[in-house]
């Protein structure tokens, strides 16, 4: 008898129609080995002849976000069959606990509401994006500007469904044409808001300018057919680092690189947070929703702690408890062996470690004097004594993403200094992921719709000779 459950089907998406073949590729997913089946891989179908301009490329603004709005209101889970099916591939393929997966899920078409939506452009692109937009220079000169609409290729990453929804609305706005292709931890949510997006009209000019696919990362073979400049503008890419840096190596001149690179998030708990139990019990709640089921880049990872190893110990009981508390009854990750072995190390060794908590996924909490080498998660922080929260920006680089701060007053103070150190988010504490939608706002330092155009420039002979002579 074999109890082996069945593969797993995976939906091409080729310019906007689903793709029907009886050759198939078989493939074992990277975090839990399932078993799952594409349709035989044909790059030439998927991409967009460069003498033929993007379908989407006239369509008004007004259009597409009337198209987003419907495409979210059919986004719900108890009446769409696309989305149902892909919340139920989803739970034998990622990391999250299956009730967080299925609210995720069931928040998928607010990210497609009309006023989010507005706030996107407006933030990112400027109101008036139709066409060409004439602009008089101080000179008297007059030049004529558009976001043009290009060709993309996105690696997605597959940490939550939210990540696939947000692409497609981006995508959808700069008019271009996009392949997506999809992670192993992922493989449903894109190709189920695509072919929802089919439903409402398969001819329209936002499905016709979609393909979504499945190959294995770091494939040379596949990807030195799809790297190149002839197909695409632009790659966007999300992911750890091995995904970004197989990236990089097949990126080059002409063919622009938009690297979404992988992040640590911490929190920053000021002392005025042992005033009293009830202060202590608020901070540690917020650090706690921060932490999260840390599948996210956002997540609270590691906590600096301004107080005396006594005071910060007490902050550690209260925040396992809160981590407990607040776990999922259908589990989640554990704590992965290799910090387990680095603990016990470092107890070996005669440091002054300490844990709390259980590393089954449920919360653990590790308290030591500098940030231990390790990448926490499975609801697993990294707790670190300071005397003065400025001492955290020793650790800050680059690769910081969010800093949650406690308490509110204390934010001002040190976010030019976190900023300064390369952090690109400074939040309140408890406000690392929260129910906010990412419209409107930077990611990893800069709009990611901003650059998913190409800004092109059309200008008028100067009505008087050039003031300075410039001639660049």
């Amino acid at each position: 008898m074999n109890d082996r459950p069945e593969a797993l089907e995976v939906v091409h998406i080729a310019r906007g129609v689903r793709v029907h073949s009886a050759a198939v590729d078989r493939h074992r997913t990277r975090l839990r080995d399932a078993e799952f089946v594409t349709p035989a891989l044909d790059v030439a179908e998927l991409v967009w002849p460069r003498t033929v301009p993007p379908p989407a490329l006239d369509v008004p603004l007004r259009e597409v976000i009337e198209f987003l709005v419907e495409t979210g209101r059919r986004l719900d889970i108890e009446k769409n069959e696309h989305l149902a099916a892909a919340c139920v591939s989803a739970a034998r393929i990622n990391h999250l606990p299956g009730d967080v997966s299925e609210g995720l899920y069931r928040g998928l078409g607010r990210y497609f509401e009309r006023e989010l939506v507005e706030f996107e452009v407006e933030q990112s692109l400027g109101a008036d994006i139709d066409g060409w937009s004439e602009i008089v220079r101080p000179t008297g000169s007059i030049m004529r500007i558009r976001p043009f609409p290009i060709r993309i290729l996105h690696f997605l990453a597959g940490n939550a469904p939210g990540l696939a929804a947000i692409t497609l609305m981006r995508s959808c706005l700069s008019r271009g044409v996009h392949l997506l292709k999809l992670p192993s931890n992922d493989l449903f949510t894109a190709p189920a808001i695509l072919l929802t997006m089919a439903d409402i009209d398969p001819a329209h000019p936002l499905v016709r300018s979609h393909s979504a696919a499945y190959w294995r990362g770091g494939n040379e073979a596949v990807e030195r057919e799809i790297f190149r400049t002839e197909l695409f503008d632009t790659v966007v890419a999300w992911g750890g680092e091995s995904a970004i840096r197989n990236v990089q190596a097949m990126t080059g001149p002409g063919l622009d690189l938009v690297a979404l690179n992988p992040k640590v998030s911490i929190s920053l708990v000021g002392n005025e947070a042992f005033a009293d139990d009830e202060t202590l019990d608020a901070a540690t709640r917020a650090a706690a929703l921060d932490v999260g089921h840390q599948e996210a880049c956002q997540n609270s990872r590691i906590q600096f702690v301004e107080g005396t190893v006594e005071e910060v110990d007490r902050y550690c009981r209260r925040l396992v408890d809160d981590l407990q508390a607040e776990a999922s009854p259908s589990g989640g990750r554990p704590t992965p062996p290799e910090i387990l072995q680095t603990v016990a190390e470092h107890v070996a060794a005669g440091d002054d470690v300490r844990t709390w908590g259980r590393p089954d996924g449920s919360g653990m909490v590790i308290r030591s004097a500098a940030p231990l080498p390790i990448y926490p998660i499975g609801r697993t922080v990294n707790v670190v004594p300071v005397r003065d929260l400025h001492e955290a920006t020793r650790y800050v680089d680059t690769s910081t993403q969010t800093v949650g701060v406690y308490p509110d007053t204390r934010r001002s103070a040190i976010r030019n200094a976190m900023c300064a150190s390369g952090a690109q988010r400074i939040v309140a504490l408890g406000a690392s992921i929260g129910t906010e939608p990412p419209h409107g706002r930077p990611h990893d330092g800069f709009n990611v719709l901003h650059r998913m155009v190409r800004w092109v420039v059309e200008e008028e002979r100067p009505p008087t000779p050039a003031l300075t002579g410039y001639r660049g």
